[in-house]
């Protein structure tokens, strides 16, 4: 496929495969992190662990848990997360009574500092984990959030 041939697909594997012909993009690079659909199918806080790769995770005495503890709104919860463990991998958000218990995961890159911060969706008040990786090992902090208005299910 020549560049004209590209171009006029306008398809985004034909851009993709110009941008590695030119050598803007490396195989490999152009892809998001795989999905891990059985995390994200998962009910249960147990069930989502096994996904992730872990068993049962220590707590982390000083790490810091997951913030606020209260939530006006449960369509809008702002989640603030930062590790204290040193080579953090991974950050996972999983919510107890949501419908889906993984609600996020974060890889960090190397050098960075482990810190997060989004909004969920929360169906109710519920406990909320913060699961680290590093160096191939899991820890997690855990919090209930109370949520005083409907979130999820209304």
């Amino acid at each position: 496929m020549n560049r004209r041939e590209a171009l006029k697909a306008g398809s985004g594997a034909g851009v993709l495969a110009l941008a590695t012909a030119a050598g803007l993009v490396r195989p490999g690079e152009a892809f998001a992190q795989q999905w891990n659909k059985a995390a994200f199918d998962s009910k249960t806080v147990a069930a989502t662990l096994k996904a992730l790769g872990a068993a049962a995770p220590p707590r982390v005495p000083r790490s810091r848990s997951p913030r606020p503890t209260s939530a006006e709104n449960g369509a809008v919860v702002p989640i603030t997360i930062e590790s204290a463990v040193p080579r953090t991998d991974t950050i996972a958000i999983l919510i107890e009574k949501n419908p889906s218990t993984l609600s996020a995961d974060f890889e960090i890159p190397a050098g960075t500092d482990p810190f997060i911060t989004t909004r969920v969706k929360m169906a109710e008040t519920s406990n909320i984990y913060a699961v680290v990786k590093a160096d191939g090992k899991y820890f997690h902090a855990v919090k209930e959030i109370k949520v005083t208005l409907g979130g999820c299910g209304g």
